[in-house]
């Protein structure tokens, strides 16, 4: 059986979860427990950065979030269109996969490690106030939305679940509560409420609830 490597509040282990629940895959998921220096022995040896998500098919180990993806869909197909068959379809799929890991999920996850505790210096808290508002701005999250805003009133996404649906809708959860789409960005705004009501992004969602309190922004009251 497959087995998937990750935690409950991770962006990226939802990408890989929302792909597997959308097929009805068959598989055992292996939460990681913070500390635990045999799992982090097991990820150094998986993982050339010990990160994850990681997918175990036997002998075969596949990381990273869209190639776990890229691999159900070739291996373990189901009635989620997970890859266009259509090839420009599939490029713009990955295009906007690409967008929403790159521009979207890499400013929240600035913001939440401007949060942390510095180790070197013994402070708590936020260490530096810019680096969340670059994140937040013009040149981060907002110029990301305002892109997407745009892409959507001009194109139509591939049907759910897909590689998007799997990469936009973690993204756009956390990013909202970091910084919340403006309302001049309907289609975004829409499309978020679309993919939290998706079963199995829902699931993902519920899952998490008892890791809130670990947001190092502070988790909104909502969701």
């Amino acid at each position: 059986m497959l087995a998937l490597y990750g935690h409950p509040f991770s962006s990226y282990t939802w990408k890989a979860l929302i792909a597997l629940y959308a097929n009805g895959t068959e598989f055992e998921f292996r939460a990681l427990t913070p500390g635990d220096e045999e799992q982090r022995a097991l990820l150094d040896r998986l993982h050339p950065a010990g990160k994850f998500p990681v997918l175990l098919d036997g002998d075969h180990t596949v990381i990273e979030a869209t190639a776990i993806i890229e691999y159900l869909a070739v291996h373990y197909p189901g009635p989620a269109p997970l890859i266009p068959d259509n090839d420009a379809e599939a490029a713009i799929a990955r295009m906007l996969d690409r967008a929403f890991d790159n521009y979207v999920m890499s400013n929240v996850q600035r913001v939440v490690s401007a949060h942390f505790v510095d180790p070197d210096d013994g402070s708590s808290g936020l260490r530096d106030p810019n680096p969340v508002e670059a994140a937040k701005g013009k040149a981060g999250l907002h110029k990301a939305y305002r892109w997407l805003e745009d892409w959507l009133a001009a194109n139509i996404l591939a049907p759910h679940v897909s590689l998007v649906t799997c990469a936009a809708a973690p993204s756009l959860f956390y990013a909202d509560w970091v910084a919340p789409i403006p309302a001049d960005c309907p289609r975004l705004v829409a499309l978020r409420a679309e993919l939290l009501a998706l079963p199995p992004v829902a699931r993902c969602v519920d899952d998490a609830r008892p890791y809130r309190g670990y947001f190092p922004p502070g988790a909104p009251d909502r969701d």
